[in-house]
Order: structure tokens, then C-alpha cells, then sequence
């Protein structure tokens, strides 16, 4: 190589600029910003006031709301016995089946086919009742009155059992003329004491008017 295909030394390169002893300089390194709380203390941060009084608002919220939730349906629980009966009353006879579990705690049940139903439930403290009314047939008569736990022997011609002041609650008219017959069950509380009286002016229709009651032990 000739002289000319040397590349030229800089200071850069050039061993022999840098005094005997000299370290090569290095930049200078940044120093990390702190990363403990000012004044370096180590301890965390004071809940701000706002928390506090969100949790302070949360347990009086949990307190008071079951608290006054009790209270008003005390109220609720006091009025009910007075005001369902005149609800219920002014609702008058359903034209359906009573429900399942109505015809089961009055031991009422229905004979399937008949028609037209109606009924009504009265509720009071001590007490409740079921109205019933449906027309059916002989075979229909004999299943309810052996489900109810009587027969038809036991029905008495011109027998009204049903008192005139519950059938003035329902609209029924059974003062009027036609056959009538009708006996009574009385159950040992809270079991279900009925009051039944059948219409045979239509023989093979019958139809049944029934008023069972439940009264409950004080």
C-alpha cells in the first residue's frame, strides 16, 4: 500500500492524542427521577375526605334502609287485615275456576267440565272464605259432594244453608222459589268448614253454591 492508500489519523482515532492515563469520557448518565413521596417519606397517602364521606353515606345507607323497610311494612302488615276484605269485596265474583291451591285449602274442588264458574275470596284476620258457584252434572255432583266429604244423602230438600248475610255479599238470590236443598260440614280448626246448598231446578244441571271458611287460632 502506498502512501496515498492510507487514510488520514484524526485526534478521534489517533491513540497518541490521548495523554498516557487519560479514560476515555463517557456521557454523563441522567439521574432517575424519586419515586417515594416528597420529603422521602415512606409511608401511603391519607384517604381524602371525599371517600370518607362516601363510605360514612354507605353504612348509614345500610342501616337506615332495612330499618325503614321494616317499619313501613309493619304499617302495611297492620292496615292489610282491614282493607282486604272491602278490596276484595268490591271486585264482586270472578267468572273462572278458583285456583288450585284455593280449591285445596277450602277443599272446594271443582268438578272439570263445569260452567259457568264464579268465586270469591274473602280475607280478614281470624278468618277467610271462599265463595264458590258452578253448574254441573249428577255425575259432576256426586264426585264433589264425595270430595268434600259428604253425599248426596245428605243433602236436605229445602234446606238454605248458606246465610243470608253471605249471600248478600256475592249477589246471590237464594231466597227466591225453586229446589233447593242443602247440608253443612264442620272441620275442627283451621280446617275448612263449608256451608252447601244445591239448585235442582234443572235436574240434570244442578247448580252448587258453596262457602267454605278457615279460621285461624289466635
Amino acid at each position: 500500500m502506498t502512501e496515498l492508500d492510507t487514510p488520514p489519523m484524526t485526534d478521534e482515532h489517533d491513540p497518541a492524542g490521548q495523554e498516557p492515563g487519560q479514560a476515555v469520557r463517557e456521557a454523563p448518565e441522567r439521574p432517575e427521577p424519586p419515586t417515594g413521596p416528597p420529603g422521602g417519606a415512606s409511608a401511603a397517602p391519607r384517604p381524602s375526605r371525599r371517600r370518607r364521606w362516601l363510605t360514612a353515606l354507605v353504612i348509614f345507607l345500610l342501616i337506615a334502609v332495612p330499618a325503614g323497610y321494616i317499619v313501613i311494612s309493619a304499617e302495611q302488615s297492620r292496615d292489610s287485615g282491614q282493607s282486604k276484605e272491602e278490596e276484595a269485596a268490591a271486585t264482586g265474583l270472578y267468572n273462572d275456576f278458583p285456583s288450585k291451591v284455593q280449591q285445596r285449602i277450602y277443599n272446594v274442588p271443582v268438578p272439570a267440565g263445569s260452567t259457568p264458574v264464579y268465586y270469591y275470596e274473602s280475607n280478614a284476620w281470624h278468618r277467610s272464605s271462599l265463595y264458590v258457584q258452578f253448574r254441573t252434572n249428577e255425575w259432576g255432583l256426586d264426585h264433589y259432594l264425595k270430595w268434600a266429604g259428604t253425599s248426596r244423602a245428605a243433602l236436605k230438600d229445602g234446606e238454605i244453608t248458606i246465610t243470608g248475610a253471605q249471600a248478600a255479599k256475592v249477589g246471590w238470590d237464594l231466597a227466591s222459589g225453586g229446589q233447593w236443598a242443602g247440608t253443612s260440614i264442620k272441620a275442627e280448626d283451621p280446617g275448612p268448614s263449608q256451608r252447601i246448598t244445591v239448585n235442582f231446578d234443572d235436574p240434570d244441571h244442578p247448580v252448587v253454591y258453596v262457602v267454605s271458611t278457615v279460621a285461624f287460632k289466635r
